[in-house]
């Protein structure tokens, strides 16, 4: 098992041009962590080999593992046309990802509002979505890449719906990459979730959150759930979620992959991010 860090974490500092991506990978090592996880959020990686062979020599040289590349995808937008066309889209992020050398790659697969995640428009997308999925991760193959889900967008959030599109695919190098805190933002119970999903997990993210009901608006950095209750990034380990009851169903589930840190909180994401990574090896090696 490894802890490190999500270049989304930084993503802040990146935007601010208080560091680059490669300032990013070298302050990841220096503060503890074990590997990146390459996130583009701040940079871009499309059209730019530069940008990715100077990410592995660095990352090498600060003695990192590039974890996984994760990026965005939304196949339920438009027709046929353009679910063909994200897909192909998709097919040179995977390139990216083997210039990357990495052998996980998260894409997303839908997003709709919250009012429209219904479960008649989920069985109306998952057919559709499969296909897009399994043809990803079928020319993913060629890299020896496993691609993943992420419970993230709403849509295909709820650990049920993830477990039925990674059954769907069919393919042994389509997981999941399970996210411990994004199951409050469809209001299921995180301890559950990551214990349902954690035997298909081929990568992890740690990311804490505070949880305030929907009758006690808290004001600014707040959003809602699907349910309507309020959610707030926190450093991991300080908020309200069992983080150490989510690691533990992972390592009970036999998980021993990287482990991610996604901090967005409103500290300062250096911060938050040196933290979170000190937490989570903390908790981990607590965990009998």
């Amino acid at each position: 098992m490894k802890v490190g860090l999500s270049t989304y974490s930084l993503s802040r500092a990146i935007r601010a041009n208080e560091m680059d991506v490669l300032q990013a990978i070298e302050w990841i090592a220096a503060n503890g962590g074990k590997h990146v996880e390459i996130s583009p959020s701040g940079f871009t990686l499309t059209d730019n080999p530069s940008l990715v062979s100077a990410m592995v020599k660095k990352a090498k040289d600060c003695g990192l593992d590039i974890s996984s590349y994760t990026i965005g995808a939304n196949f339920v937008q438009g027709g046929k046309a353009e679910r063909d066309a994200e897909v192909q889209r998709l097919k040179k992020e995977v390139d990216i990802a083997g210039a990357l050398g990495v052998k996980r790659m998260r894409h997303d697969v839908a997003y709709r509002k919250p009012e429209e995640s219904t479960p008649e428009q989920f069985e109306k997308d998952l057919p559709p979505v499969t296909e897009a999925c399994r043809e990803i991760a079928d020319y993913a193959a060629q890299y020896g890449i496993t691609t993943s889900v992420e419970n993230h967008g709403y849509h295909f959030q709820h650990s049920e719906r993830i477990l039925r599109l990674v059954k769907a695919v069919g393919r042994d190098n389509f997981r999941t990459t399970v996210d411990l805190g994004n199951f409050v933002c469809v209001d299921e119970d995180p301890l559950r979730a990551v214990t349902n999903n954690a035997p298909f997990a081929s990568m992890a993210h740690v990311k804490d959150f505070y949880l305030r009901d929907k009758e006690l608006n808290p004001g600014e950095g707040f959003f809602r759930s699907s349910g309507g209750n309020y959610i707030r990034g926190a450093i991991v380990g300080q908020g309200d979620l069992d983080i150490r009851g989510c690691l533990k169903a992972l390592k009970k589930a036999g998980y021993d992959g990287y482990l991610s840190i996604e901090f967005e909180g409103m500290e300062d994401c250096r911060t938050g991010s040196k933290i979170g990574m000190e937490n989570v090896v903390r908790l981990w090696n607590e965990i009998a």
